[in-house]
C-alpha cells in the first residue's frame, strides 16, 4: 500500500466513525451541550479531566470556553485539571495517581457544575474516581468514552450523559472526541 491509500485510509475510517457516532449519540451530544449551557448560565463552571490525548482535549475544550469559540462573547467559566503540575504531581505523591482529579473536584466543584469526564477506553481509574466525587457533590457528570465504554458505563447512574465514540482504534475515538467538543 502506497502513502496517499493509507492516508485515504485513515480519512475514510475517520468519517465513518464520525457518521456512526452522530447517528447513535446525536441526541445525547445535543442533551450534553443543553445542560452545560444551562448550567454556565446559572453561574456553573465545568471541570474537565482526562488522561493523556485526552488531557489535551481536556485543555483545548477549557480554552475554548474561557477565551472564544468562533464568536466573541464573555468567557464562560471552565477549568482543565490537567493542568496544574503541582497540583497533580501532589496529589500523586500524597494519596495515589488515581486521586488528581477527584481530589481537585473536591476542592473546586459545587453543586450544579458540571464534570466533562474524557477517557476513550472507559478505563481510566482516575477519570473514574473525578465522576464518582463529582457525584458525591451533586455535580452533573458527562462522560466522553469509546469502545464498550469501558468500566465507566457500569457506573452511570440516569443523570450522567455519556457520549460514546462509535469507533475502537484510539485515533478514531480521540477524532470523534474533538468533533464533539466543537460541538
Amino acid at each position: 500500500m502506497d502513502l496517499l491509500q493509507r492516508v485515504d485510509r485513515h480519512f475514510a475510517a475517520s468519517f465513518e466513525a464520525k457518521q456512526r457516532t452522530l447517528r447513535a449519540m446525536g441526541p445525547q451530544i445535543v442533551r450534553a451541550a443543553e445542560l452545560m449551557a444551562e448550567r454556565l448560565r446559572r453561574g456553573n463552571k465545568i471541570l474537565v479531566c482526562g488522561n493523556g490525548g485526552s488531557a489535551a482535549d481536556a485543555q483545548h475544550f477549557a480554552a475554548e470556553l474561557v477565551n472564544r469559540f468562533e464568536i466573541e462573547r464573555p468567557g464562560l467559566a471552565a477549568i482543565a485539571l490537567t493542568t496544574d503540575s503541582s497540583a497533580l504531581t501532589s496529589i500523586a505523591n500524597d494519596y495515589a495517581f488515581e486521586q488528581v482529579f477527584a481530589r481537585q473536584v473536591t476542592a473546586l466543584g459545587r453543586s450544579g457544575d458540571v464534570l466533562l469526564a474524557i477517557s476513550t477506553s472507559g478505563n481510566s481509574s482516575n477519570v473514574m474516581a473525578a465522576a464518582a466525587a463529582a457525584r458525591g457533590l451533586g455535580l452533573a457528570t458527562v462522560a466522553l468514552t469509546g469502545r464498550d465504554g469501558g468500566r465507566m458505563a457500569e457506573k452511570f447512574i440516569a443523570e450522567d450523559i455519556e457520549i460514546r465514540a462509535a469507533a475502537v482504534a484510539t485515533a478514531r475515538i480521540q477524532e470523534v472526541h474533538i468533533l464533539v467538543i466543537h460541538c
